[in-house]
């Protein structure tokens, strides 16, 4: 069993909206410090999409890309599950996305990847 578990990959409109969620079944909640999304397009690096980190309180604290900043939000489920609500897409949003989970100890995971293409 995958240590990241994502969903919610698929094609989509331009202006259209996806969700994409992760969720680390395996992992011990209480050693979790960040979750999140990266993505990859072809012939380019893989960049930040939006991370969510535990500061006590229920939300935690968010940060995105300045180029979904405003269009994507991400949303900490619980302790061990995170979804991203991507709205407005845009053709150039297409790119393999990939979960992301940091320990509170500095050691990463990574999802294995979902595509999420935009159509214009």
């Amino acid at each position: 069993q995958a240590q990241l578990q994502e969903s919610g990959g698929g094609l989509v409109q331009a202006g259209g909206s996806l969700r994409l969620s992760c969720a680390a079944p395996g992992i011990i909640s209480g050693v979790i410090k960040t979750m999140g999304w990266y993505r990859q397009a072809p012939g380019k690096q893989r960049e930040l999409v939006a991370l969510v980190t535990k500061d006590g309180t229920r939300s935690g604290s968010t940060n995105y890309a300045d180029s979904v900043q405003g269009r994507f939000t991400i949303s900490r489920d619980h302790a061990k599950k995170v979804s991203l609500y991507m709205n407005s897409l845009k053709p150039e949003d297409t790119a393999v996305y990939y979960c992301y989970l940091q320990r509170t100890v500095g050691s990463e995971l990574w999802g294995q990847g979902t595509q999420v293409t935009v159509s214009s």
